[in-house]
C-alpha cells in the first residue's frame, strides 16, 4: 500500500467536523498516491478535465498561503497526467492549486493530453494567459510555480521574457534542465551538426514531433539566448530538486546552477534508497517534502526518506 498524506481516520474525522482549509477547499482531504502515473486514470475517465483539488476558480487563498500554486508539466505531460501527486497534496495543505495543459497540438483527444510539444515560446504565452486568469479570479498579487522538467524552462521563459517576474514569487523546480540537456549525446550531436553547417537539417529532424525538445538541448540557440542574462530572475526565489539518476536531464547538475536566490536539493543526499529518476522524482515523497518547504519556508518540516522505486515514485 502506498504512503498517504493522512490516515483514513483523519480524513473521515475531517469530513465529520466539516474542516475547511480555506474558501473553495473541500471539507475532506483528497487521497494522495505517491505514483508519478497517478494522474493517468483521471485523464482516461475525465479527458481534458482537472484533478480533484485543482482548478477551483472560486478558491480564495488563505492568509497562511496567499499565493495560488500553478503546476507546470513536463514534455508529454498534461494538467492531470503529470500531477497526480501534487494537485491533491497541495490542496490538502490549504493551497489554491491550478494546472493547465500547454504546448499540445490542436488535434482530438488523446493528442490534446500530450503537452509540451510545441515551441516553448508558445507554451509560455499560454502560461502567461493562465496566470492572469488565476490572479484575476483569486485576487492574489503573485503565484508560485511548481514545475517538472520542461515546465521549468517554460515557466522561466514566461518570467524572464514575457513579463512574469512581477507575478511569480516562489519557483519550486523539479528536475530542471536550466543549462539544457545532453541526453544520449544529443546536445553534442547538435553542436557538431551546427559546426558542419548542418544545424538546420538536424533541427528539422530533432523537432519533427516535439518542437520544444530540440530547444532544450545543451548549447541550443534557444537555451543560449534564454540564459544570456543569467539563469535566474532576481525577483523570484528558486528551489531546485534534482536526482543523480536523471536519465533525461544530463548531466543532472544542469539543475544545480548556483545563485543568490537559488537553493538546491539532491533527493539521494542522505537517502540512498530514493531511486527516483526523471519521472519518479515527480512522485517521490522526499521531493514533495522539499517542495512543500520551498513554498512555505516557515514550515520547516522534516523531509521523509523511504524507498522510492524508479519510474513510478
Amino acid at each position: 500500500m502506498r504512503r498517504r498524506t493522512r490516515s483514513l481516520l483523519v480524513v473521515a474525522a475531517a469530513a465529520v467536523l466539516g474542516w475547511v482549509g480555506g474558501a473553495g477547499q473541500a471539507a475532506a482531504e483528497y487521497p494522495v498516491d505517491y505514483n508519478f502515473f497517478g494522474g493517468i486514470g483521471p485523464e482516461l475517465t475525465n479527458p481534458g478535465g482537472s484533478l480533484p483539488g485543482s482548478n477551483d476558480f472560486g478558491c480564495v487563498p488563505s492568509a497562511a498561503h496567499p499565493n495560488p500554486v500553478v503546476l507546470l508539466h513536463g514534455t508529454g505531460g498534461a494538467a492531470q497526467t503529470n500531477w497526480g501527486v501534487y494537485a491533491p497534496l497541495l490542496a490538502n495543505e490549504g493551497y489554491c492549486v491550478f494546472a493547465l495543459t500547454y504546448g499540445a497540438y490542436p488535434l482530438p483527444w488523446p493528442i490534446t493530453a500530450i503537452g509540451g510539444m510545441r515551441p516553448i515560446e508558445q507554451s509560455a504565452a499560454e502560461v502567461a494567459a493562465f496566470v492572469d486568469r488565476v490572479l484575476a479570479s483569486t485576487g492574489a498579487e503573485r503565484v508560485d510555480f511548481v514545475a517538472h522538467s520542461q515546465g521549468n524552462i517554460v515557466g522561466n521563459y514566461y518570467i524572464k521574457r514575457l513579463g512574469g517576474a512581477q507575478k511569480v514569487d516562489r519557483f519550486a523546480a523539479i528536475a530542471p534542465p536550466w543549462l539544457g540537456t545532453n541526453a544520449a549525446g544529443a546536445g553534442d550531436i547538435a553542436a557538431f551538426s551546427r559546426a558542419l553547417g548542418a544545424g538546420p537539417a538536424f533541427d528539422a529532424v530533432a523537432t519533427s514531433l516535439c518542437q520544444a525538445c530540440g530547444q532544450m538541448l545543451t548549447g541550443s540557440p534557444f537555451m543560449t539566448a534564454l540564459n544570456a542574462d543569467g539563469v535566474y530572475a532576481p525577483s523570484v526565489t528558486y528551489t531546485n530538486v534534482v536526482t543523480v539518476l536523471d536519465e533525461l536531464v544530463v548531466p543532472y547538475t544542469s539543475g544545480l546552477v548556483p545563485g543568490p536566490n537559488a537553493t538546491a536539493h539532491v533527493v539521494q543526499d542522505g537517502c540512498a534508497q530514493d531511486y527516483s529518476e526523471h519521472m519518479a522524482i515527480a512522485g517521490s515523497p522526499r521531493a514533495a517534502g522539499y517542495v512543500l518547504n520551498a513554498l512555505d519556508p516557515a514550515r520547516g518540516a522534516p523531509v521523509p526518506c523511504e524507498f522510492v522505486p524508479p519510474f513510478t515514485g
